[in-house]
């Protein structure tokens, strides 16, 4: 009895023996695939139904790497979360109902300002000049063309290996046919781009998209000395708007137009008018691309832009030149003394330009359609102008427009 009790564990022990020197032989293999500082970590074992696990301490491993955790995490999380808000927005505006905006608070905004996108863009700038090798310049070009889709059959020079750098490229001419001037509109597009908004100025706001505002005093600047006018206030009253007036019966219109990276960089003069002044804000250089418009808060007053103010044949007229992420350089061709994006000027600050002077008391004159300045990259253009209260704008909000297409006439 003894000797087959003795004969049925030895039996036991031979079957037992390949199964733990199989499970030895897999703990093995697996800690070999964790790192060299997880393998030195002080192991714990526990018994549960008779088979031994070795854990490492969780506060150990807690404290390996908890920095880039959460920032993946955090990080993430928000980004999803931002997706998912763009998703829910397009499927209401599939169903056709309109969505509030919902803005950035200000420590958003505080945030991303923080951001040194001037510095960044400055040293775009620079990248931008270095002349690229004759190899090279179509595969990156070509890169571009796809991205952003651009018409190199209306670029006055077709062949890439002509552009030494990327800002060459950026600025590239068009054919003088590729956009014929409106003749029959009082007012037309300076610039490729995309319509933002449009329509009266109410209340001394302006709507850079819909349901989003901006102050116009904090846009323009606070309004020259009465006596450097062309034309006196219509009426003193406290309003801004209605310091721009200058006839009875006018009312103010604005017009925003955004320029994609692969529009035409160039602008053109919208009408024929008189630039009198040019107003300088340095500023930052946040994306005014629409969904930051319909973010952030008077937008194009945060960043740096260039306004040229001056008259028409119905009072007042206005372009404004937005900077954006990219596009510290904005240069108007009549203005030597235009640097924009430099460290020498501080945020917050303005600097004036008069182009009336002893010898030129009308300032500078410009026809319409002509060429009036350039962006390095895509931005955006402000329109505001006084006219008639008959004025028509032919356009809708959304809606792509070229240089050279209406605006709205009389």
């Amino acid at each position: 009895m003894a000797a087959s009790v003795g004969q049925r564990c030895l039996r036991l022990l031979r079957e037992v023996a390949p199964w733990r020197s199989s499970l030895h032989h897999r703990e093995n293999t697996a800690l070999s695939l964790f790192p060299q500082p997880l393998r030195k970590l002080p192991l714990r074992a526990f018994s549960k139904n008779a088979r031994q696990v070795h854990t490492a301490p969780a506060r150990t491993l807690f404290r390996l790497r908890p920095l880039p955790f959460l920032v993946l995490t955090g990080g993430g999380g928000y980004a999803g979360y931002r997706q998912y808000e763009k998703y829910r927005e397009r499927e209401l505006e599939k169903l056709g109902l309109e969505i509030p905006p919902k803005l950035a608070g200000h420590w958003e905004v505080a945030l991303y300002k923080s951001v040194p996108t001037r510095l960044l863009s400055r040293a775009w700038g620079r990248l931008n000049q270095v002349e690229l090798p004759h190899w090279l310049r179509r595969p990156v070009y070509s890169l571009y063309i796809w991205t952003f889709g651009v018409n190199m059959k209306e670029a006055a020079v077709e062949d890439l290996h002509h552009y030494r750098n990327l800002s060459e490229f950026f600025r590239r001419k068009l054919k003088p046919q590729a956009r014929p001037v409106c003749g029959l509109h009082s007012v037309i597009s300076p610039s490729d781009g995309k319509i933002l908004n449009f329509g009266q100025v109410k209340n001394s706001e302006v709507e850079q998209v819909k349901g989003v505002t901006y102050s116009l005093e904090s846009f323009l600047g606070p309004r020259s000395s009465v006596e450097d006018l062309p034309f006196p206030p219509a009426a003193s009253c406290n309003s801004f708007r209605s310091q721009l007036v200058t006839r009875e019966g006018n009312e103010l219109y604005h017009c925003v137009i955004y320029l994609a990276p692969g529009d035409y960089h160039c602008f053109h003069s919208p009408t024929d008018w008189t630039v009198s002044h040019r107003r300088h804000f340095p500023g930052s250089l946040m994306s005014v691309n629409p969904g930051m418009a319909r973010w952030i808060k008077e937008l194009f007053c945060h960043n740096e832009r260039v306004v040229l103010t001056g008259d028409w044949k119905h009072g007042f007229f206005s372009l404004t030149a937005v900077g954006a992420t990219n596009v510290g350089s904005i240069r108007i061709y009549f203005d030597r003394d235009l640097h924009t994006n430099s460290p020498r000027y501080s945020k917050g600050s303005y600097n004036d330009f008069s182009f009336v002077t002893q010898a030129n008391r009308e300032g500078i004159p410009m026809r319409k359609g002509e060429h009036l300045g350039e962006f390095n990259l895509g931005s955006t253009i402000v329109l505001i102008f006084e006219a008639p209260k008959d004025f028509d704008f032919k356009l809708k909000a959304g809606q792509k427009i070229r240089f050279g297409e209406a605006l709205g006439s009389l």
